[in-house]
Parts: C-alpha cells; sequence; structure tokens
C-alpha cells in the first residue's frame, strides 16, 4: 500500500446512468479540475451507442478538447470501450489508456454488450492486444466477477478462466470488478491472492460498488492483499445501468482521505475533490453517496 494508484471513473461511471445530461462544457470544467487534482488516471468517458448511453454521446469531442488542455499534466486519460467500433473511434481521438472488459457473468455480459462471455473473451483480447500494438496502455477487467444481480454468485472458475486467458494472452493490467455490488473483504482479498498467484507480476485494479455497504472494506481489503489501482468516483455517484441494481462507487474523495489520514498520497489535492464533488450534487439537485464531500475532511473544512 505504499503507493495507491487512483483511477477516477465518475465522468464515465458516475455519470452514464444519470438521465440529465451533462453538457461538454461542464464535463470539461470538471475534468480540468480532476486533471489539476493530481490524481493518477482519470476515465473520460465510454465509446458506446449513443442512444443506449446518451450522456457518453461527446466522449470522442471530450478526448479531443482534452489531449490539447494535458500538456503540462502527468494524468492518463483512460476510455471504455466494449467493441470494434469503439477502440477505432478511441485511437482516432487520442485515448492513451484503453480500458476494455469481460463480464462473468452470462446474463449482464448479454445485456451490457449482446455477447456471450465467451465471445466477449476472444474479441476483447483481440482488441486490447491492437491498443498495445498501437503504443496504447491497456487496461482489461472481469466484470461481475464477484456475484452478479441477476445470476447471484459467479462461480469463482469461471472468473480465473477469464483471467487465465489475459495472462496467456500477455495482459497483465487487470481489473477486477464488483459491478453489482456483492464482493465482502474475504473474496476480494482471496480473488486477488488468486490472480497474483497465476502472476505475481500482475497489476491489480479493483473497481468496487457500495450497493451493501461494503464498498471500502473491501476497497482496503484490495490493497491489503495486493492491489495497486483502485477505481473510483468523485461524490460516490455510478452504477451500471445494466445491471439489476444500479448502486454508486466508493468515493474518490473519501478514499484520498482515508490514505492520507495515513501519510500516503498527500500529493493529491483532497479540497480540490471535494470542491468537484460538491459541483457535482449541486448540478443534480441531490446528495450523493459520497461522505467527505458532505462533513469536510478532518484536516480541513467543506471545499
Amino acid at each position: 500500500m505504499s503507493h495507491i494508484l487512483i483511477h477516477e471513473v465518475g465522468p464515465r461511471d458516475g455519470l452514464q446512468a444519470e438521465q440529465r445530461i451533462v453538457p461538454t462544457d461542464i464535463k470539461l470544467e470538471w475534468l480540468g479540475r480532476l486533471m489539476d487534482a493530481g490524481l493518477d488516471i482519470i476515465q473520460v468517458g465510454s465509446f458506446v451507442h449513443s442512444g443506449k448511453v446518451p450522456q457518453m454521446a461527446d466522449t470522442d469531442e471530450l478526448f479531443r478538447c482534452l489531449s490539447t488542455r494535458k500538456r503540462n499534466s502527468s494524468v492518463i486519460l483512460s476510455g471504455l470501450v466494449l467493441n470494434e467500433k469503439g477502440l477505432e473511434r478511441g485511437l482516432a481521438c487520442g485515448v492513451e489508456m484503453f480500458c476494455l472488459g469481460v463480464s462473468a457473468s452470462e446474463i449482464h455480459s448479454r445485456k451490457n454488450t449482446g455477447m456471450s462471455t465467451e465471445e466477449a473473451t476472444q474479441r476483447i483480447i483481440t482488441m486490447a492486444l491492437e491498443a498495445k500494438a498501437a503504443g496504447k496502455k491497456v487496461q482489461v477487467s472481469v466484470q461481475s466477477a464477484f456475484g452478479c444481480g441477476f445470476e447471484g454468485l459467479v462461480p469463482e472458475g469461471r472468473v480465473m478462466g477469464i483471467v487465465e486467458a489475459y495472462l496467456a494472452a500477455g495482459l497483465t493490467a487487470i481489473s477486477l470488478a464488483d459491478t453489482a455490488g456483492h464482493a465482502h473483504p474475504a473474496q476480494v482479498s482471496a480473488y486477488i491472492q488468486r490472480v497474483l498467484a497465476m502472476d505475481s507480476n500482475a497489476e491489480i485494479t479493483a473497481h468496487i460498488h457500495n450497493t451493501y455497504g461494503l464498498g471500502m472494506a473491501n476497497v482496503y481489503a484490495a490493497m491489503e492483499a495486493g492491489a495497486t489501482t483502485i477505481e473510483t468516483s468523485f461524490g460516490g455517484l455510478g452504477g451500471c445501468p445494466f445491471t439489476k441494481v444500479a448502486a454508486g462507487n466508493v468515493a474518490t474523495e473519501d478514499l484520498v482521505q482515508g490514505l492520507q489520514r495515513t501519510g500516503l498520497r498527500p500529493d493529491i489535492k483532497l479540497d480540490a475533490l471535494i470542491r468537484v464533488a460538491c459541483d457535482v450534487a449541486t448540478f443534480f439537485g441531490r446528495d450523493l453517496p459520497g461522505c467527505v464531500y458532505k462533513t469536510g475532511s478532518l484536516a480541513g473544512g467543506r471545499g
């Protein structure tokens, strides 16, 4: 846990299920402030059909604007890709890190991508290798790794089978995603340890949802087990619109405060993150699931 990376997914996972469309200029303002806050990776959006996820219709434009804007920033701009057309769009507009995933749940896979788990695995691996060949960073994920709202418990063997296929293809940056929020700390720890036993050089990301209240506990279990990156969202906003119960992520500012209280990641500007979460809550006119943006950090006042 000496240096945990923060992958902010609010602009994608946080916004994708929201009915009120955030104008592009406001998204750019939020993204610029997140970049300035010192986060490691920011997921700008996803390359999906605008008719299915209207909130993501401006993803290409956002990347083009930010590619020029980030000249003095070390932050990595990531984008989620589900198919070959999305990869083509991402390569054309300046995505630096491609996030591609396969759901270990057959039902969720078909609802999310229209493909079976087996078909999606082969296509995702092919696309991931194409992105790597183009000189891009690549992260592959196992979605619904810890359970599914439609299927319930997903067999561990199915999860590890996808991981094994990734590793066999030379894809070692792997995210285990708790899409439905079913995970518990012992399970998170065990799964991460099993992946590292398969390949000690694997770089593991944990994507945790707080659907049933175990989000932060699962994040700490992941970090203690060897995960090096955590995906979080401003204000804890978010949830997959294609799972049974769409609930929020662990809040970025909540995790950053927790890390900073133990001396980790003092370089991240917590007050700036709090201000973004406050503005997102104001835009949508409701409280978000996060805590610290409401209470203020222990190190200072509210943003």
